[in-house]
């Protein structure tokens, strides 16, 4: 989810940022986290916690297949959802994502951690795949929303969610296991570099060459109106 997002779009409509010359719309993280986790919820991502109250069990604990709900914040005013792939410890697990690090992109098994001072996952950090890095902003977060059936479904991109890159997958085996050290829970503004076993180098995404070109282009002079035409078609789809 981020850069072009709905949210994006909210953006442009206040004049803080500009939108990037990729089409008319990408692909959101609303449909991509609902189809690849199966929780069938739908409106903007912020809403998904409290929709979920009452269809779905929520908790702070991440779980293989559960949604983790991110909070508006910042420039993402219309919140985040991703689907756990994997747990790889009680601070650090694997997600699936769309629409975070470029516009549209799909980011599969990359590395979210979490900082928070508690260890409830309310405050984490998200691999940032152009850079090859942990994200340096910290994301708050309502919690885990658990599906009836922990599965993962494949998702086939289609044309009607929008445009979308795809980003590789990055090598699982090559992460530790080591626990998140503590000094980046008790200082989260420090740029988040993950212990690891060795010396080797830490594990970089492959990426589309496509998606860093279009995240460098320079922005395109758009319409007011057509700005608010992509917002509704994106309400449409999501």
């Amino acid at each position: 989810m981020i850069r072009m997002t709905r949210w994006a779009a909210a953006m442009l409509l206040s004049g803080l940022m500009a939108a990037p010359a990729f089409g008319a719309a990408v692909l959101q993280c609303v449909p991509y986290a609902r189809t690849v986790s199966g929780v069938d919820i739908r409106g903007d991502a912020l809403s998904w916690w409290d929709q979920a109250d009452g269809q779905y069990k929520r908790g702070h604990t991440p779980k293989k297949g559960a949604v983790l709900a991110f909070r508006p914040y910042g420039p993402m005013v219309l919140g985040h959802v991703a689907v756990v792939s994997k747990v790889l410890d009680d601070r650090r697990v694997l997600i699936r994502h769309a629409n975070w690090s470029v516009p549209g992109s799909i980011e599969e098994d990359v590395l979210a951690i979490d900082v928070s001072d508690a260890g409830d996952w309310s405050q984490v950090r998200v691999w940032h795949s152009p850079t090859g890095q942990m994200g340096a902003r910290t994301n708050p977060t309502y919690g885990f929303i658990y599906p009836a059936r922990a599965k993962l479904h494949d998702f086939v991109p289609d044309p009607a969610l929008g445009a979308s890159v795809r980003f590789a997958k990055v090598d699982t085996d090559n992460w530790d296991q080591k626990p998140v050290p503590a000094v980046l829970r008790a200082e989260p503004a420090m740029p988040v570099r993950m212990a690891r076993a060795g010396n080797g180098p830490v594990p970089r995404l492959k990426t589309d060459m496509r998606a860093i070109a279009f995240a460098d282009s320079a922005p395109a002079e758009r319409s007011l109106s057509a700005i608010i035409s992509d917002v509704k078609r994106d309400a449409v789809l999501n």
